[in-house]
């Protein structure tokens, strides 16, 4: 049963959720990469971060008792797989190229989420929506710098990210209109966690005491993201609340700054401020046509 429309909340939610995200990222890089240790391979660190994830919503379902009612485990299944291979391929770009690079890269999974989501979720998109994923699309052209070094082999498995996770946007928003929020990250966690467990066997190798507390801040944080994204995708259209998930590029630049001391460029900025505009416009849009709605018969509406 289809929840109730909130778009304020799901922009509320969608908003933390890129908080977490991008703490998840800055994580991987620091196990990805010698900082606190022997790297660890790309499959081990998104191991951890379903284990700890799937610890965490156990822990939930143990206090809050849910009822799992009638899972659809294709959806699950299928969902889980762009999941991990999505995450998998992020967190093998993030070790090799800029953090905010490979974010920017991957997170242009919202506009492959928008596009997806006409065929395979019968969303109608229009030209306001357009333009303003067209302009989101831009500021993350600008934050890449296209150029010789953008085509290497990280950029490209972050661009593979984008366009898996683009697929699991589409299942996620499938499985939230069907399923309890709860009952879905609880499944997906605890499929992840499974497949992941077989698939680290040949690569894994003993994370230092370090690295064993950013997997498991890395675990937690991605339950939260979930969390807040699953409930966020399930009180607005798709394609009106993923574009959001872009201001992870301003975050992960603030941790950037905050951490390792890296103040944003001009190009930075701009690209910044032109995703931020589009997010904008989205938001006025949805105003607008509620308004509209309000005075406007169904019969009469149309695609703005």
């Amino acid at each position: 049963m289809a929840r109730p429309q909130a778009p304020l909340t799901a922009v509320v939610l969608m908003i933390t959720a890129t908080l977490f995200i991008a703490g998840t990222m800055l994580a991987a890089k620091s196990l990805g990469t010698d900082t606190l240790g022997a790297p660890l391979h790309p499959l081990q660190i998104s191991h951890g971060r379903f284990m700890f994830a799937f610890i965490g919503f156990i822990t939930a379902s143990a206090v809050l008792r849910p009822k799992i009612r009638a899972p659809n485990m294709r959806l699950h299944m299928a969902r889980t797989i762009f999941g991990a291979t999505g995450v998998t391929l992020m967190f093998a770009a993030v070790a090799f190229i800029p953090m905010s690079d490979a974010t920017a890269i991957s997170f242009l999974n919202p506009v492959f989420g928008m596009i997806l989501a006409i065929p395979f979720l019968g969303e109608k998109v229009g030209r306001w929506r357009w333009l303003a994923a067209a302009m989101a699309f831009v500021g993350a052209l600008i934050l890449l710098r296209p150029g010789p070094d953008t085509f290497q082999v990280a950029a490209l498995l972050a661009l593979g990210a984008a366009l898996a996770m683009g697929f699991e946007l589409v299942l996620i928003k499938k499985l939230a209109d069907r399923e309890p929020a709860l009952q879905i990250l609880l499944i997906n966690n605890a499929i992840g966690c499974v497949l992941m467990s077989v698939a680290v066997i040949a690569f894994w190798a003993p994370p230092t005491l370090a690295q064993w507390g950013v997997l498991v801040t890395l675990g937690l944080m991605m339950a939260g993201a979930q969390t807040c994204f699953i409930n966020a995708i399930a009180r607005a259209d798709a394609s009106f609340v993923t574009p959001f998930s872009y201001l992870t590029l301003i975050f992960a630049g603030l941790y950037d700054w905050a951490i390792f001391a890296q103040i944003p460029d001009w190009i930075s900025v701009l690209g910044a401020a032109i995703i931020v505009s589009g997010a904008a416009l989205l938001a006025w849009r949805e105003a607008v046509n509620r308004s509209r709605a309000r005075r406007i018969p169904v019969s009469m509406g149309g695609r703005v």
